[in-house]
């Protein structure tokens, strides 16, 4: 059994699809980051395990659904029904066989799924990466694997929207094997709290910009 951290604020919407389409062999472990329109109680009833985490932040969240976590590989990936479950299976797939230490989905949008401010403040990121830590990533993907042990060696700090990038750079610095693998990329359900904005698109650079440094 893999296990499938997702952090979640207020995506009752998409938690029917997310939880629904877990492949064999995964499973859903929902952090509930202080929703409000009752994720929690939908998740649980569609046999999600699911966590609380009332310290707001994304990185938070993560760091509470690995702690919980037991499985050797873990992944993990938004709850916002942009990304399909059934690629996890090719995302951890380079994980089980040893042929890397952190598998990134490099998403492949589709028509409007990505605004076009975020993708730019991604792209950027990415070139900040390769030049000093000489990583080359198409993107910095929210579905992601790695085994359990290996990200707790990391000591990652970040609990907020820097969590991710922090998570490649101390990879990096660590000698870490690191991989993409594409994934379709869809229009999220219900309205964006972080690039779907101009505001949480600027908020998350900054974060993410505070991990290179």
């Amino acid at each position: 059994m893999i296990d499938v951290i997702l952090p979640v604020l207020d995506e009752r919407d998409a938690i029917p699809f997310v939880v629904g389409a877990m492949p064999s062999g995964f499973r859903a472990i929902v952090v509930d980051n202080g929703s409000t329109d009752g994720s929690a109680d939908l998740a649980a009833s569609l046999g999600a395990l699911v966590v609380p985490e009332p310290r707001r932040g994304f990185g938070a969240a993560c760091w509470a659904g690995l702690n919980t976590a037991t499985s050797d590989v873990v992944c993990f990936m938004d709850c916002d029904g942009s990304l399909d479950p059934a690629d996890l299976t090719r995302v951890s797939g380079p994980i089980l066989e040893n042929k890397a230490h952190l598998a990134l989905g490099a998403r492949i949008p589709t028509a409007g799924a990505w605004p076009f401010h975020a993708r730019i403040a991604n792209r950027a990121l990415g070139v900040q990466l390769r030049r000093k830590y000489g990583v080359a990533l198409l993107d910095i993907g929210p579905m992601r694997a790695a085994r359990r042990s290996d990200l707790f060696s990391l000591g990652l700090r970040d609990r907020r929207f820097g969590w991710p990038l922090e998570m490649v750079v101390r990879a990096a610095e660590a000698g870490w094997t690191i991989t993409e693998v594409d994934v379709p990329y869809h229009r999220r359900k219900g309205r964006s709290k972080v690039t779907g904005t101009v505001r949480g698109t600027l908020r998350t650079v900054s974060d993410m910009r505070a991990a290179l440094r």
